[in-house]
């Protein structure tokens, strides 16, 4: 087949390299503008460009998807399939473009989680279960009929990250068996469910502050689903701080202590939840590297009985 992938962040790399390495033919890669960063306004490509440039595969970077002129070029190209990971809502003009039309594979099991950020939010919901889903583009978004879903576990000791990581190696199998389905005419697509659909909306900063007033594991798992990026997050002596790795305390039931409450500092970091504890095993200060949590203790002295999670006043619009 000749394809047309899109794709913006590190998630869609292995499987464009998978797709260079198979028998198909990448006509060219779409992906976002370069854009500048940090102080010195380094222009940095996307991940997908990186990617692309190394296997030498041709690259647009259209400022619109809505641009005539893209439509034109991808036109006299004419691809036999658009395949769309991590990256923008195509127009109907363009996705229908194809002969087999464009797919999406998506980071969950539709039709749970649409949207942005299908992976942080199966952690934070925690779920025993996740997974894959290729399917044909529609003008509304994670709504097309299903060609093809994958199944894997989410461990106990999977954050963002690890998931994130997995879910992206699998997807390069999984892209070209879903590639062959459609290419030998035993795609089969399943319209979705209407009546379990579940969204996973962009993660705003104010979605990542952590809120104590939850019960530990919730917590925990408000944790694991933002773990590295972009951080849960709360306030201490009127600083940031993003907490990347805590556990349920176990076999602690105390009621009426404040949440956020600090219940312990001898060798572990304990927080106070909703009727349990939270201990704290990585962390990041604001303004320094990430540590572990006797390194916090041993740098801050925190006291028993002091409160995490005050929003500074000044900080109230900001965060």
């Amino acid at each position: 087949m000749k394809i047309v992938y899109m794709g913006t962040p590190a998630f869609a790399c292995p499987p464009l390299e998978a797709l260079h390495n198979s028998r198909h033919e990448i006509l060219t890669v779409v992906t976002g503008a370069d854009k500048e960063i940090g102080r010195g306004r380094k222009i940095i490509p996307t991940e997908i460009a990186k990617q692309a440039e190394k296997l030498k595969i041709p690259i647009l970077k259209p400022a619109s998807l809505k641009d005539a002129s893209l439509y034109e070029m991808l036109s006299e190209l004419k691809p036999d399939l658009i395949v769309v990971i991590a990256f923008r809502i195509l127009p109907k003009k363009l996705f229908m473009l194809p002969k087999y039309g464009s797919i999406n594979i998506h980071g969950s099991l539709l039709p749970k989680y649409r949207g942005a950020a299908p992976i942080n939010w199966a952690l934070i919901n925690g779920e025993k279960e996740t997974g894959l889903s290729a399917f044909y583009l529609k003008k509304k978004v994670d709504t097309g009929d299903i060609i093809l879903r994958e199944k894997i576990t989410i461990e106990d000791s999977d954050n963002f990250d690890s998931l994130y990581g997995k879910l992206s190696v699998l997807a390069a199998p999984f892209l070209l068996k879903t590639i062959e389905l459609i290419e030998n005419g035993q795609a089969k697509p399943l319209p979705q469910d209407e009546s379990v659909v579940s969204n996973a909306p962009k993660i705003t900063p104010f979605d990542a502050l952590i809120d104590f007033g939850f019960p530990a594991s919730h917590v925990v798992n408000f944790v694991r689903g933002l773990s590295t990026k972009p951080g849960a997050y709360t306030f201490f002596r009127n600083k940031k701080l993003k907490i990347l790795k805590a556990t349920p305390v176990a076999d602690y039931q105390i009621k009426g202590i404040r949440p956020g409450t600090i219940v312990c500092t001898k060798k572990k970091l304990q927080v106070q939840c909703a009727n349990s504890a939270i201990e704290i095993s990585e962390l990041l200060p604001e303004g320094k590297k990430i540590m572990d949590g006797i390194s916090f203790i041993n740098g801050n002295q925190p006291a028993l009985n002091e409160i995490m999670g005050e929003i500074p006043k000044e900080r109230k619009i900001l965060e």
